[in-house]
Order: C-alpha cells, then sequence, then structure tokens
C-alpha cells in the first residue's frame, strides 16, 4: 500500500443528487442517461444549465462504473427556450458584461464541447428528443438519432452573433463546407428527413420511441468487450478532436467579439420568429 491514496470519483448517487435540478439520471448495466429539464419539462437554456452541462460531463466521465452514455432531454422539445439567468454579482454593468462573456459564455461553452469530447472515455449516444437550438452537442456525440419531429437550426447569425460556440465545428464536421456555410449563413432549418439525407443523425425514429431506441443502442454497444469498447472511442473521435483543438476556441473568441460588439443580441422578437421557423411555439411555456 502507498503512502497516499486514490482520489475517489464522486459516486453515481451523489452526481445524480447534485445535478438533479438539471437533469434526470439513470443507469442500467453500465449505461447512463444524461436526461436534461426544467422544473421537470423541456430545457430551457441558462448560464444554470450551461455550467451543469460540462461539470457532469466530467463527473460521468471520471465514474469507471459507466460504460455507454446516452445523452437526451425531457418532453417536446430539445432546448426551445431561454431562461432569466439567476447569477448575480456586485459589478457594474460594464464590468458584470465582461465577467459574464469570459467566466460564463467562453470557459463554460468550450469546456461543454471539450469535456463531450475529451473527457468520455465510452461510446455516446445522442437522442435529439424534438426541436430546438443548441443541438450541436447531441450532434458531436458518436452515434445521434433524432424524433420524426426533430428540426436542427444554427440561429447565430439572424440571432445578431456568429457561429463559434460548436455549432460551426459540428456543421463543418459533417457537412461539406458549401452546405455548412449556407447552413450557417441562412439559419438553414434541417427537419429530420433532411437531417438523415445530409448525415446529420443516423436514425429518425417515432417521437414515443426516442428513450427506448437510446436504451436498445446502449445494450449493442455493451455486448463488445470494454476495452475493445473505449478504445475504439479514440479512434471515432480522432476528427472530432481535431477539429475541437483547431478550430473551437478560435470560433469562440470570434462569436465573443461580436457578442462584445453588437447591440441585437438575442433579440427576442427575432428569437421567437426563428423559435417558431424551428416548429417551437415559444408561448408553449
Amino acid at each position: 500500500m502507498g503512502i497516499t491514496s486514490f482520489v475517489k470519483p464522486l459516486s453515481f448517487e451523489e452526481y445524480k443528487e447534485k445535478y438533479k435540478e438539471h437533469f434526470v439520471i439513470e443507469r442500467k448495466d453500465g449505461i447512463i442517461m444524461l436526461r436534461g429539464h426544467t422544473q421537470g419539462k423541456s430545457i430551457m437554456w441558462s448560464p444554470e444549465i450551461h455550467r451543469a452541462i460540462h461539470q457532469v460531463i466530467r463527473d460521468i466521465g471520471s465514474d469507471p462504473e459507466n460504460e455507454v452514455m446516452i445523452f437526451t432531454g425531457t418532453g417536446k422539445y430539445w432546448i426551445g427556450h431561454m431562461a432569466k439567468s439567476g447569477v448575480d454579482t456586485d459589478f457594474d454593468e460594464a464590468k458584470q458584461r465582461q465577467w459574464g462573456s469570459y467566466n460564463i459564455q467562453y470557459i463554460d461553452g468550450t469546456k461543454i464541447v471539450e469535456n463531450l469530447i475529451l473527457d468520455l472515455e465510452i461510446p455516446t449516444i445522442g437522442a435529439i428528443n424534438g426541436p430546438g437550438f443548441h443541438s450541436e452537442m447531441l450532434l458531436m456525440c458518436d452515434l445521434t438519432i433524432c424524433t420524426e419531429d426533430t428540426i436542427i437550426l444554427d440561429p447565430h447569425m439572424k440571432a445578431g452573433l456568429v457561429s463559434g460556440d460548436g455549432f460551426h465545428c459540428a456543421l463543418q464536421g459533417l457537412l461539406n463546407p458549401k452546405r455548412a456555410a449556407y447552413a450557417m449563413l441562412t439559419s438553414q432549418p434541417f427537419d429530420a428527413k433532411k437531417a438523415l439525407e445530409f448525415g446529420l443523425v443516423n436514425e429518425v425514429v417515432p417521437k414515443d420511441k426516442i428513450y427506448d431506441r437510446a436504451w436498445e443502442l446502449g445494450k449493442e454497444f455493451m455486448k463488445f468487450d470494454r476495452f475493445q469498447r473505449r478504445l475504439m472511442v479514440h479512434i471515432m473521435r480522432k476528427p472530432w478532436k481535431r477539429r475541437i483543438v483547431e478550430d473551437l476556441r478560435d470560433g469562440f473568441a470570434h462569436e465573443m467579439f461580436s457578442y462584445n460588439v453588437t447591440h441585437t443580441l438575442h433579440d427576442p422578437a427575432e428569437r421567437k420568429k426563428l423559435l417558431k421557423s424551428a416548429g417551437i411555439d415559444v408561448e408553449d411555456r
């Protein structure tokens, strides 16, 4: 026995409790499902869940009992709305914008994608449970399935920003350069059929079967040897790792610059119009 001890990762029960405000976490036979929610309904995007995503991914990746991860959402939408932040500081408006730009948007934003690609040594399944934005996280899972009513779009340009928070990596990695440029410049919506045709997703399934199909795929992966599974992850992820290292923070820097010089950031009327084009009626929430 050594003179020091190993630092123990959080147990499943510990991180299940730690993140319960943002995620319902289940595990069956080594397969862990991370299902985002806001007060039991579809995710409302906020700085709080923005941070929680990369933190929970890190804890899941540190637990050797996890062998496959399913990442999905709750209810009708994947992410359909934006919530008012509960973040409070003593800074004046200018300082708070600076503090939030770096600590919340830049650091938390880059860590979501970096932790998803770099910190998980296990296969990942993205299960898009409906229309919504910020679907880049699920598109960059090793396999991605979606419901028949799914609509995927990158809203950045029409919302007053540039696409640099990971959506650009997802689109450029999965589409050819011309299609990716068109999707980013025009906020082109991809319905489920087009997403499958263009290679954004692997399967389209009925809405009431999305979770069942994700579990089925997870069980298929569990038939492989543990080390075979984990070593295969490195082969599958290599293109994403290259793209993340070369493009993610550069893109994010450009997006944050646009954030700090624009006066049309996430204009409510424009956002409502964009969400409606993605099949999301903001009055539902």
